[in-house]
């Protein structure tokens, strides 16, 4: 049936039978969202279900900081924060062509990137890194840059989550956020880069959030105040709008909330537990036809523009293993001269590594410079800060004990300073407590080794905070 075409299932690597995804694709569906897998298995994954299906198929993916969020033997690059603290265009570019051209390796064609959400809420839990800045035109002027890299690269775009999930402090992977935000205030921040960029991307997909202000009964996924009025008629977007994944629990009943987002506006349905139980509600529900049919006409119109793309696909992987470590030189940021000399001794106090992302790099690369990492006496203190974001945590930055760790930790020595290899509002609290702090913004091996160099004095640190830490943490 044709309305299995707005139906995109997600399939996970090792989580989920082949042969099922094959049938899914029989069945008339519009493509597929991955997560996990290896390079080989996705590459064989993508022939067979095309060759499965009866008409073409989308296949797209999160690739937000390139494959290795998600590719277990692909390298991850440098998140979009850490851009913006470097602010060169160059780089955003180069991000975008590198995933691109990587992508399209594999055979998959629309990467759900950029994220335009702004970074201005210290406690955001799912935004954070993702984003390129707190401020409106840096964000546009580097994913616009990014965009650019995805289509010369070869793939579809897709501006996310409409509209704006920066001011927030819940995970809507958990529960349902609530953005107290007025239309006026949201056209005057918020909707800015979407409204900037529309003329670029091939789909816009809303954020899972509830805005009172504007509709009090449905969060944006669902609502045809934010999908039809605003998004398309005040706007002028006559393009492709997706749901994010529908198994994030701040909806509820995925077939209810797959119906209302169709009645709403939305074209495509992303990522629901139970494909087929879904196909079976849809074929009786009282779906609205012309919808519908602008639906199938979209989805039609994206795989002519996947293949064009791709044809016309441009670039080289060249730069791909030298990129990390150009972005951390570029993006590193100090508020205070701090350098370390051969012969002192330091201790590392890690906080927030619930993940284990570890900082092997960053303390071999002290280590061999002649700095020696004692357990108890030693000259200085450097306080590690690896709050990062993941999906379901809840959470990004330090807890009330792990700050008062650090401050009791600091209180204890002459010298200390604290480096965030990741959510820059992690140093909340305590920048008043330490001698200086850096930021790197993530904790990828060529940034941690970055780092070091900074504290050692080999490398200066150029990069300008694109966020605003306050003073404390709420």
């Amino acid at each position: 049936m044709q309305i299995n075409r707005l139906i995109f299932p997600g399939f996970w690597f090792d989580r989920q039978d082949l042969c099922a995804a094959q049938d899914l694709a029989r069945r008339g569906v519009g493509g597929f969202c991955l997560y996990g897998g290896t390079r080989e298995q996705i590459y064989q994954f993508t022939r067979r279900v095309r060759a499965a299906a009866k008409q073409p198929l989308l296949i797209c993916a999160d690739y937000e900081d390139g494959l290795g969020r998600w590719v277990k033997d692909a390298p991850r690059l440098a998140p979009n924060l850490a851009l913006g603290a470097a602010g060169d265009e160059n780089l955003a570019f180069e991000k975008g062509l590198l995933t691109a051209l990587q992508a399209r390796e594999l055979g998959v064609d629309w990467v759900f990137a950029p994220v335009v959400d702004l970074a201005d809420t210290p406690n955001n839990p799912i935004v954070n890194a993702r984003a390129f800045s707190a401020h409106t035109q840096d964000t546009v002027r580097l994913a616009r840059a990014f965009i650019k890299g995805l289509t010369q690269g070869g793939v579809l775009n897709c501006l996310k989550h409409f509209p704006g999930h920066g001011q927030t402090e819940t995970d809507s992977h958990l529960a349902m956020p609530v953005l107290q935000r007025s239309l006026s205030q949201l056209l005057e921040h918020e909707l800015i880069p979407f409204t900037q960029l529309l003329p670029l991307t091939h789909g816009v997909m809303t954020g899972h959030l509830l805005l009172p202000q504007i509709d009090a009964q449905h969060p944006a996924s669902f609502s045809p105040v934010i999908q039809t009025r605003l998004l398309k008629q005040q706007l002028g977007w006559n393009g492709c709008v997706l749901t994010d994944a529908l198994l994030m629990r701040a909806i509820g009943d995925e077939k209810q909330a797959s119906l209302q987002a169709l009645q709403a506006g939305s074209h495509i349905l992303l990522a629901m537990n139970d494909p087929l139980a879904l196909m079976d509600f849809l074929a009786s529900a009282p779906l609205p036809l012309p919808q519908v049919q602008e639906a199938l006409t979209h989805i039609e119109t994206l795989c002519q523009q996947a293949a064009r793309l791709a044809q016309q696909a441009q670039g080289s992987l060249q730069g791909l293993t030298s990129f990390n470590r150009r972005v951390a030189q570029a993006s590193c940021v100090q508020d205070k001269p701090f350098t370390l000399t051969p012969g002192q001794s330091v201790k590392i106090l890690p906080l927030a590594d619930q993940e284990q992302r570890g900082y092997e790099t960053f303390a071999q690369t002290l280590q061999q410079a002649g700095i020696s990492l004692c357990s108890s006496q030693a000259d200085c203190l450097i306080i590690l800060a690896l709050s990062n974001y993941k999906s379901f945590k809840g959470h990004i930055n330090l807890t009330p004990q792990e700050l008062e760790i650090a401050r009791q930790e600091a209180a204890r020595f002459r010298q200390s300073v604290l480096v965030c290899l990741g959510s820059p509002f992690a140093a909340a609290g305590l920048q008043q407590c330490v001698q200086s702090t850096l930021h790197t913004f993530c904790p990828l091996k060529e940034f941690q080794q970055t780092a070091a160099e900074v504290l050692l004095g080999r490398v200066k640190p150029a990069g300008r905070l694109p966020v605003t830490i306050p003073d404390s943490q709420n």
